[in-house]
């Protein structure tokens, strides 16, 4: 039904606002901006809040987007519910409309972005600005109309806005069933609600609209549109900005009309503060370095890892994985990259998430098992893979070592107790250590003993080990790092293959690697690999010819998880030169394939678009996080100029697509921006090249920096590390090298380990010993200046 409402009381609709005139866009020419390229406007941005988050396209369209929930990952979402599938608007100048859904810019800033629509038959210029403040369930838009003409410019602008109230993934199987949207005009915005639920999104503007509609969705069975109608009249040579706010409830009208409120009324002071935020958020671990691409990419990580926060008040708040399609919770994805949100001082969300990981995995599992992904109503879809269990481990003590919360410590070693136990006796049929089941490569039929969990549980006995000391548990600590020598051993003699100079994929039967075999074979030859096949087949003939009764190690796809050994040092170092060297095979320019046996040797030379499949999937991928265990691998054995050609083939992909973000497949497919993206360059960085090595727990920074030969004049400033702060400082000539390092509390010890040479103290009094061919110095000081002698 169509019904239309004037209000002619207010055709000069203008005189009738008491809103602001001045745009937002004042604030935001003050922060970093990226502008996107022509190329990829017909692809995703995201403008993020911690309640709500919205995804378009860079034209400034909304069509449907997304695998997870089929078409609908797109458009503005207040988890567990999604608000609109997005809104269009259309000015009416003379007899002509004209629709703003072909932006000829777009530019994205670290807490909001922004299209420009440019209508140079009419001489106009309209800037449509969108950010979502932290902790409202909503989002402004805002319209800046520019009239370049030297007379007055008269017209109307219609707003339509498609409501598709409905439940996130899995909604169903917490009783959230989806109905017709239906709305009423209130006022000057209209209400629409679920029929079923108590599900309501409000948009409108602080204007009074001429004319309101109500129109037939047809893309949407169960969605609804809406339209509010303005007359705008701008003088000559003079812009004019019209607010737009979308807010929405998943609990009452009441609320949505608050968060609707509160983002018309306060939005100029809500810009200002979370401005105000991003910039200590960028000057938390400041890099400063000669390659100033990655230095912006660094930057812009930062703020990616905020975007990705996701708060629900009756779950929690944690991070999510990625935008669009994993918006929600994971075990693995936390683990990983929380411990790169800690090395850039965002503790806050990193004790939260964990929080949420380890309540919710207690609930479900009661075992210490952590779950691998749960949807933001609660719905845990998988209870967890094996490696999750012990990477929880290792990830509370590096989390401990930067806090130095001993409340913390204890609070989660019950579950770490309880995981380890499930792991070893729940999942090792055989008993020989090396559980069995899926690691980070879910391929069908490889779950067996898989070198990825065989490595994280190996490192999480040795973190937990350290745990149980601190926590005065002796015994434990020992039976705990008995497992860990054992399991060192074991890594290095069972897993190795001395004919592939590499750590194996698994360790399974003659018939499951048959099996698998046949797989990678069809696998293969449909992505046309030759080499891959022929050297399968020579695989299959091995295995005929010299059967096995004993299950033995296979190296089948080449996935990247065999590089897990050198990621957790736990490789000796002749073993893991000839593995690292053996990786640099199955790269490209963007990084490290996830399987092997998917490159050939036109991939070393592509530089263009990734063509995944219509279906999604992750067949052919080169990913950040096998390219950033990579580079943390590769420091892990004193190869800095190594590791950082793998952050440069990473930061190739930088505004790749989506100006100011990564993509979780490299360059431009899957996910727009990945949690775990952090993991990949702040690990490699701060603790690796600069060397800082926390220890919270004993008020102590140990720094050990091996830094790339290019990088001779660096800092890093501000790094959070308990109640203490530090920076630090690389300069002077690559023969003669200066570190200078300040700290911010004196009741903490600064250790600073160098290679063995020939150095002078001129700022700091330290002891100073040598062992294992380094120089070891302690100080007390809180500015310390050292510099190596150069040798005449």
């Amino acid at each position: 039904m169509k019904a239309t409402i004037l209000f002619l009381s207010c055709m000069f609709i203008l005189a009738c606002s008491s809103h602001s005139d001045e745009p937002i866009s004042n604030l935001l020419d003050e922060s970093p901006n990226i502008k996107g390229t022509k190329d990829y406007s017909n692809s995703p941005y995201v403008t993020a809040g911690n309640r709500v988050y919205m995804v378009g396209h860079q034209d400034g369209t909304f069509p449907p987007l997304g695998w997870h929930i089929k078409g609908e990952m797109g458009g503005i979402w207040n988890h567990p519910i999604k608000l609109m599938d997005g809104f269009e608007v259309e000015l009416s100048l003379d007899e002509n409309t004209f629709s703003l859904n072909n932006a000829s810019e777009f530019i994205n800033y670290p807490f909001a972005n922004k299209h420009i629509f440019e209508l140079e038959e009419k001489n106009l210029v309209i800037e449509r600005i969108q950010f979502v403040p932290d902790h409202v369930q909503g989002i402004l838009i805002q319209l800046v109309i520019q009239n370049n003409n030297s007379e007055k410019m008269e017209g109307q602008l219609k707003f339509i806005g498609h409501t598709n109230l409905r439940p996130t993934w899995l909604g169903e199987q917490s009783d959230m069933i989806d109905s017709k949207d239906s709305g009423v005009l209130k006022e000057n915005h209209w209400l629409v609600k679920d029929s079923l639920n108590s599900w309501y999104t409000i948009f409108g503007s602080d204007l009074t609209p001429i004319a309101t509609e109500e129109m037939k969705n047809t893309e949407q069975p169960n969605g609804a549109s809406h339209s509010l109608e303005y007359s705008i009249k701008i003088p000559a040579k003079s812009m004019q900005t019209l607010n737009f706010a979308i807010a929405g409830s998943y609990i009452s009208s009441e609320n949505a009309n608050e968060q609707y409120l509160t983002i018309l009324n306060d939005h100029e002071s809500l810009v200002q503060a979370k401005k105000s935020r991003y910039e200590a958020l960028a000057n938390q671990s400041r890099l400063t370095i000669p390659d100033k691409h990655l230095q912006e990419t660094f930057e812009w990580l930062k703020y990616n890892c905020d975007w990705l926060v996701r708060t629900i008040p009756e779950i929690g708040t944690g991070i999510g994985a990625g935008i669009p399609d994993y918006p929600w919770y994971f075990g693995v994805d936390s683990e990983y990259a929380l411990k790169g949100y800690m090395a850039i001082g965002q503790q806050e969300v990193v004790e939260q998430t964990i929080k949420l990981l380890d309540s919710v995995s207690m609930a479900v599992n009661q075992n210490g098992r952590i779950l691998h992904e749960m949807s933001t109503n609660g719905v845990v879809f998988n209870k967890g893979n094996i490696n999750e269990t012990p990477q929880f481990a290792s990830l509370i003590w590096e989390i401990y070592k930067w806090n130095g919360d001993k409340e913390f410590l204890a609070k989660y070693f019950p579950t770490i107790k309880k995981g380890l136990k499930w792991l070893l006796e729940e999942n090792d049929d055989n008993q020989n250590l090396f559980p069995d089941g899926f690691g980070m490569m879910e391929i069908h039929g490889l779950d067996s003993e898989m070198i990825d969990v065989a490595a994280y549980t190996q490192r999480a006995f040795a973190d937990a080990s350290l745990m149980a000391k601190e926590l005065d548990e002796t015994k434990l600590g020992q039976e705990y790092q008995k497992l860990t020598d054992q399991l060192k051993q074991k890594i290095n003699t069972e897993f190795w293959s001395e004919t592939f100079q590499s750590y194996a994929d698994f360790i399974g039967t003659d018939e499951q690697a048959m099996k698998l075999i046949e797989d990678a074979l069809v696998r293969a030859d449909t992505l046309n690999k030759p080499w891959a096949v022929e050297e399968l087949k020579a695989t299959k003939q091995q295995i005929i010819n010299n059967p096995s009764e004993e299950p033995r190690p296979f190296v089948l796809y080449h996935n990247w998880v065999v590089n897990t050994p050198m990621e957790m040092g736990i490789a000796d170092s002749t073993e893991a030169i000839l593995a690292l060297n053996n990786a640099t095979k199955f790269t490209n320019p963007f990084g490290v394939f996830v399987t092997g046996i998917d490159r050939d040797e036109s991939a070393g030379e592509d530089d263009g678009s990734f063509a995944g499949s219509k279906v999604f999937s992750y067949t052919g991928a080169v990913m950040t996080l096998p390219t950033g265990v990579q580079a943390v691998a590769e420091n892990n054995y004193g190869r800095p100029n190594q590791a950082l050609d793998y952050l440069k083939r990473m930061s190739r992909t930088f505004s790749y697509a989506l100006p100011g973000s990564i993509y979780e497949v490299s360059p431009d497919y899957g996910m727009m921006t990945q949690a775990w993206n952090i993991y990949a360059f702040a690990v490699p960085i701060v603790n690796q090249f600069f060397g800082i090595k926390p220890m919270a727990h004993q008020k102590t920074i140990v720094i050990e920096p091996q830094m790339p030969t290019e990088w001779v004049e660096a800092s890093l400033e501000n790094v959070k590390v308990g109640d203490n702060e530090i920076s630090i400082w690389h300069t002077g000539t690559k023969e003669s090298p200066q570190i200078k390092i300040q700290h911010t509390n004196l009741d903490w010890k600064i250790k600073l380990i160098l290679p063995e040479a020939d150095y002078v103290v001129t700022e700091g009094d330290p002891e100073g010993v040598t062992e294992n061919g380094k120089t070891i110095l302690t100080f007390s000081d809180n500015l310390i200046v050292v510099s190596k002698i150069q040798n005449q």
